[in-house]
């Protein structure tokens, strides 16, 4: 197999040969909603219409299951379009969820406020200790949520570990592996059945398209999720596919840069008095280090602090920095920064915040691929 940054540039755009194709290097945006055929009963090459199969999202579901080294790859509208679909696609009224307690915010609203509706529970455990899951297994436990890192307190769980407790019990594990991307680290090698990502994020990358998708090995699971794709139809649009292609080929050289600037943000954090805390996996100090080191190439371009005073010391802060816009999501070229107990994790009650070690002034760093100096006097200056 051709190492990483190949797949990521030619997996899904190979030029097409054939007579009267133009050999597109870049894989066109196909609009067109329906496709005609010569035979009634016989569609142009499988393509029907563009929910159920359109070629520029074929491209994408190619080029995402090759990042990960996988078999199949699906395409979303969004990230939490494909949990969805997941769900709707593998569980029942009874089932039961096993959630890491520090799931992103808008999983954990979709299963505790939606899913709930439909008779499907959950219950959340700290998975950074592996035999915490084990513990929560009922007969009605179903599925395994995991993030590593977590958002947006950067916790590791041991995917190896998990893996093992969810085949013994015969749970499926899912992974969502946005923070680090299949650039840093592979959760279906690790044991994994399913992985998810908010392709929005780094895949993508440039802070211009929404996406999920939804990336396994396992056909029976492939292929009652791909149908709910059709049926449901949260597919990534033709446009959206594309700009997502397009992202994807500087994947790798991005998180390089991302993990370097996050690095030197976060030793430059840990030395100021104004600075409780930092949680970034990659510092040694880190108590997911080890763990992160032994199952990822690298610890990604998110970070986590905790400002010594109130949460309007924590809003003075950022409305201080020039270079890092205040703003939700994370994973862009641009340096985003937020507070997540009044933004991406408002959804979350404040007991339940708190419980979780989401104190009104932890700010989360989405570190871009900006100059690094520039990034480190911009936080010297806001935090003087």
């Amino acid at each position: 197999m051709v190492a990483f940054s190949t797949r990521a540039i030619h997996n899904g755009e190979e030029p097409d040969f054939r007579e009267g194709a133009s050999g597109d290097v870049a894989v066109p945006i196909h609009l067109a909603t329906t496709f005609a055929r010569l035979k009634a009963g016989a569609p142009t090459a499988g393509y029907e219409y563009t929910r159920s199969l359109n070629p520029t999202r074929k491209a994408l579901e190619e080029k995402l299951a090759a990042l990960e080294g996988a078999k199949y790859g699906l395409a979303f509208s969004s990230g939490l379009a494909a949990a969805s679909t997941l769900i709707i696609s593998l569980l029942k009224t009874g089932d039961n969820v096993i959630g890491f307690d520090d799931l992103y915010g808008g999983t954990r609203r979709l299963l505790s406020n939606v899913f709930v509706n439909f008779g499907i529970s959950t219950t959340y455990v700290d998975a950074t200790v592996a035999s915490n899951i084990g513990k929560a297994i009922t007969p009605q436990s179903k599925l395994i949520w995991i993030e590593t890192p977590t958002n947006p307190l950067l916790k590791i769980a041991d995917i190896r570990a998990i893996a093992k407790i969810a085949k013994e019990h015969g749970l499926i594990l899912v992974v969502d592996n946005t923070f680090l991307s299949p650039y840093f680290q592979k959760p279906l090698d690790l044991g994994a059945d399913i992985v998810v990502y908010s392709t929005t994020k780094y895949i993508g990358g440039h802070s211009d398209v929404l996406g999920g998708s939804i990336i396994l090995n396992n056909d029976d699971y492939y292929q009652k999720i791909a149908y709910n794709q059709n049926a449901v139809g949260a597919v990534a649009s033709p446009f959206d596919s594309y700009l997502t292609i397009r992202g994807a080929k500087t994947l790798a050289v991005r998180m390089e840069q991302h993990q370097k600037n996050a690095f030197a943000l976060a030793e430059f954090l840990q030395n100021s008095p104004k600075v409780k805390r930092v949680l970034y996996p990659g510092l040694k100090d880190h108590p997911g280090h080890d763990i992160a080191a032994s199952q990822s190439t690298g610890f990604g371009g998110v970070l986590s602090f905790e400002l010594e005073g109130t949460l309007d010391d924590a809003e003075a802060l950022l409305s201080k920095l020039k270079l890092f816009s205040t703003a939700e999501s994370l994973g862009g070229v641009e340096s985003l920064i937020e507070i997540p107990a009044i933004m991406t994790h408002a959804s979350v009650p404040k007991e339940v915040r708190e419980q979780n070690g989401i104190s009104d002034t932890l700010i989360r760093v989405s570190v871009g691929i900006e100059d690094t100096a520039d990034l480190i006097d911009d936080f010297r200056q806001a935090l003087n």
